[in-house]
């Protein structure tokens, strides 16, 4: 689907937050799948606005800078598939070098203001199930229902590297422990829209669930909120 201005305030959202490699991805497209609705990967913008910068050589310092490529950022979402400039990028957006420039420009007021609109415009009838760091908190703070989805980091770095693996990608253990736990303190820390649950967010631990349990679990919340509708 090529992203369009157009919005729905009606539309009813579920977020799902929550640091790198919780396992939100997954569980929000399973989710959306069993409801039928749309579904948002807000890190996908920001990783393909940092593979856009690094492309053009901007600097992961430059604020002004990646914030102009955020806001001409030329992108489509067709099913499993991510487009940058008509060319299918969805494997380069995984690179761990990608994700770490988009954590670290993920912090520039200017960056999130340029991919805001664009993050709500995803929000149509039936419904949306979005992603990320601050759905519930700034995204989407009217959200019909809010999760925040944590994991112990060892289990978060054993799913990546599983994840990576199975993509070709080498990987390898040490260095993505080391990683996740700076990027953790760069989402936590920053001034704005730090990682954090909403106040009226369900806070779900998932690292003894499966992904089975841990949609569920959020399928359970749904039904429950909604009970006597």
């Amino acid at each position: 689907m090529t992203q369009t201005a157009t919005t729905s305030s009606q539309a009813p959202v579920i977020t799902i937050d929550g640091p790198t490699a919780s396992g939100k991805g997954t569980v929000a497209h399973r989710v959306a799948k069993a409801l039928g609705w749309a579904v948002l990967d807000s890190g996908a913008l920001y990783r393909l606005t940092a593979l856009a910068a690094l492309r053009r050589g901007v600097a992961p310092d430059d604020e002004p800078g990646v914030a102009r490529v955020a806001e001409a950022l030329d992108v489509s979402f067709e099913g499993p598939h991510v487009y940058l400039e008509g060319a299918d990028v969805g494997h380069d957006i995984r690179r761990e070098e990608v994700g770490n420039f988009a954590s670290r420009v993920a912090a520039f007021p200017g960056v999130r203001q340029a991919l805001l609109e664009r993050q709500r415009a995803f929000r149509l009838p039936p419904g949306l199930v979005a992603d990320g760091r601050d759905m519930g908190t700034v995204v989407f703070p009217d959200a019909s229902l809010k999760v925040f989805l944590v994991a112990d980091v060892v289990a978060r770095a054993e799913r990546r590297r599983k994840q990576l693996i199975e993509k070709g990608i080498s990987a390898n253990l040490d260095d993505l422990l080391r990683d996740m736990r700076e990027r953790d303190a760069r989402d936590t820390g920053r001034a704005t829209a730090p990682l954090a649950p909403a106040a009226d967010a369900h806070v779900l631990d998932s690292s003894n669930l499966t992904i089975a349990e841990t949609v569920q679990a959020i399928l359970d919340f749904w039904q429950k909120a909604n009970a006597g509708a």
